[in-house]
């Protein structure tokens, strides 16, 4: 077992590669092999978001505070409040993060294949972000 004190490790600021705004990372778990489990908790600043990715093995995303988005390459996005959990499936294109008016707190797990969780694309244009919302 192995116990991670609250503040033992610092949040850091996403990579500008793979956000547009600011988002503050706190890492929750990189659990050792044979474990796949990837886990950090985000918190993203007014219109904060991440750029297009997928994850091999999929996503879960839940929601802990704010109001947020979620957007997928064939649909428009869809609003996130506190207490929703988004299941993205292994492969399919989204990105998600806080809207215009509120920030958002979320939780994102997932787990790697071959030593990676995540493939990044290109960033979310401001056209694709203020898309309306179902």
């Amino acid at each position: 077992m192995e116990l991670f004190p609250n503040a033992s490790r610092p949040s850091k600021v996403g990579d500008p590669n793979w956000f547009t705004g600011k988002v503050w990372q706190d890492p929750i778990l990189a659990a050792p092999a044979p474990s796949r489990n990837r886990s950090i908790r985000e918190r993203y600043e007014l219109g904060a978001r991440t750029a297009w990715h997928s994850h091999p093995l999929g996503q879960t995303v839940y929601i802990v505070a704010g109001i947020g988005l979620i957007g997928t390459r064939d649909a428009p996005p869809q609003i996130l409040r506190p207490g929703d959990t988004v299941w993205i499936p292994p492969g399919q294109e989204h990105w998600h993060g806080a809207t215009l008016g509120s920030t958002l707190d979320h939780i994102s797990i997932r787990e790697t294949e071959t030593g990676f969780a995540t493939t990044w694309m290109g960033h979310v244009s401001d056209e694709e972000y203020q898309i309306t919302p179902d």
